[in-house]
Order: structure tokens, then sequence, then C-alpha cells
């Protein structure tokens, strides 16, 4: 899964959605974007999101780019764009206690397999973020920053992103002491002073180090507490 058809060429100006003209004009139509949201975060759920895109100019989606690279306004409106032109789009939750059971790698590569399986659509040809996608039984192309030269991860990146903020958003509700709202889970200074001041909540992924840091510290206050009282 870490090449182009043979005969299938990218100009380099060919934009955003050059990979996907390419791949159609060589026969492998649809295509799937497929990317994930949260790997990196310490709390939350991992999702997975996978895209297809129409042809024609219905499947260009106006301020479309990586999620990563768009304000939360231009997020939400490209959201709306994607999942009502696509030809088919699907998410995949992962939840962090699966994500320590499993390790994240392969939660993600399974969440994006999941993600694909899904779609209402078959594609004929699958382009992912990163590394590649076993088991497809479609042929792929691993892409470095996909999420940022090729339409359909881009759109699969908002997809998943903006899945993800929303959870985000209404666990902030469930534990608002962490600011799930404002960080979406990930390490930042005023997360770590929240977990080593409250000790992890149940969205909290123990594989991380400063989660279990945390919760060592919460263990032993426990432990001095007990002992205290006796």
């Amino acid at each position: 899964m870490t090449q182009l058809p043979r005969s299938t060429t990218i100009r380099r100006d060919a934009g955003l959605y050059g990979y996907e003209r390419a791949l159609r004009r060589a026969g492998l139509a649809p295509v799937a974007g497929v990317d994930e949201a949260g790997r990196g975060a310490c709390a939350g759920p991992l999702v997975a999101a996978a895209v297809v895109l129409p042809e024609g100019r219905r499947g260009e989606i106006p301020g479309l780019a990586d999620s990563k690279l768009l304000t939360p306004l231009r997020r939400e409106a490209c959201y709306d764009l994607v999942v009502r032109r696509a030809l088919a789009w699907s998410v995949v939750v992962v939840s962090a206690v699966e994500c320590d059971r499993l390790g994240m790698h392969v939660a993600n590569v399974d969440a994006l397999r999941r993600a694909l399986a899904r779609l209402a659509t078959r594609p004929a040809y699958v382009l992912t973020d990163g590394f590649c996608v076993d088991g497809l039984e479609v042929p792929g192309l691993a892409m470095w920053k996909g999420d940022r030269v090729t339409a359909s991860i881009a759109a699969a990146s908002v997809v998943a992103k903006v899945t993800r903020d929303r959870i985000m958003v209404s666990l902030h509700e469930m534990f608002p002491a962490y600011g799930f709202a404002v960080h979406k889970g990930y390490c930042t200074r005023e997360h770590d002073e929240a977990l080593l001041e409250y000790g992890p909540c149940p969205e909290h992924r123990r594989r991380f180090v400063n989660v279990r840091s945390a919760e060592r510290m919460g263990d032993n206050d426990s432990e001095e507490a007990s002992v205290d009282e006796c």
C-alpha cells in the first residue's frame, strides 16, 4: 500500500483534488480518504472517519483543508458540507478504556479499518494519512501529511476532528474541572495542573505518563490520609 498505479502521474500544481482526479482517470473510483483525531490526546476517545467525495464540482468543498489548519467555525462549515455532499461517510469512536487496552497504534489502525468497512459505498482505492492500513481488500496509498495534499483525507480529518471536539465539549459538562472544552483532552499545562489537583477521571488514558503520574500521586495522598486517620 505504498505505490500509485503505474502510469498515474500527479502534477505539482494539481491542488488538493489532484490525487482523486488522477485515480479516477486510472479507473480507480470511487476514492475514499481516512483519518483520525485524538491519537495524541491523554483524555477522551480516539475518533476515525472515512469519506468518499463525489466527482465534479459537488465534491469540491469550499475552504477544505487539513482540519488542524482551520478555525473552529471553518471546520464546522466544512463538516456540514462534507456530510451533506459526500457519496458516503462514516465515523468510529474508540473509548479511552479501549485505547488503553489495545495500545494507541493498534487502536488507531483498527479504527481506520472499521471506518472504511462501514462506508455505504465500497471504495476502489483508499488514501490514508501517515501509515498503511492492512486488510482493506482494495489498493491504497499511505501519504505523509495526506490531510494537507488530498481532499479525501482532508475531508475525513474534518469529520473526525469536529466529531471528537463535540464529544469533548459534552465530556466537559460531566467533568468540568479538567477544561476538556478548551484543550479537548490534549496535554497542556492547564490540563496537567488539573490532573495533579484532581487526579484522573474515567476519560483519561492510563497509558500516558502524565496520567499515570497523577494517579500515583493521588494513591500516595490517599495512603497518607489513611495513616493520619489512624
